[in-house]
């Protein structure tokens, strides 16, 4: 998806909406690869996870994305905190648990997306970015 003039400058301003287009852009980008969404902000007490993804082959993937509008201050990989993972891990653990896909290979991924000068999604992929 492409912005233009005021709609790219509202979606930078309003880190809500940048969040949303990011997320968008992500299952995009599985799906190019040929994979399925299979639940968008899974959440429980112990921590959320923005995307869960399945994949041809069955591996489940559970994704952290990080939208930003740009890296001037940080780059977004150092918001994947240890403390993140641990809550991210926990969170997988009850959807497998609650989904009984205990048997399926599991793998957490991180995607970092950004819009470039013309609104158009910039993707960096970390498959299998850590290992509980």
């Amino acid at each position: 998806m492409l912005f233009f003039g005021n709609k790219l400058k509202k979606v930078l301003s309003d880190s809500h909406l940048l969040g949303q287009w990011g997320q968008k852009q992500c299952e995009k980008f599985y799906k190019a690869k040929g994979c399925k969404t299979l639940a968008r902000n899974f959440a429980c007490k112990s921590g959320e996870i923005d995307l869960i993804i399945g994949q041809a082959d069955g591996t489940v993937i559970f994704v952290e994305v990080k939208t930003r509008s740009s890296e001037k201050y940080a780059q977004a990989e150092s918001a994947i905190t240890y403390s993140k993972k641990l809550r991210m891990v926990k969170a997988a653990r009850l959807f497998v648990k609650e989904y009984k896909i205990e048997n399926y290979p599991l793998r957490f991924d991180v995607v970092i997306v950004m819009p470039d000068a013309n609104g158009k999604a910039m993707i960096r992929h970390y498959e299998n970015a850590f290992v509980p």
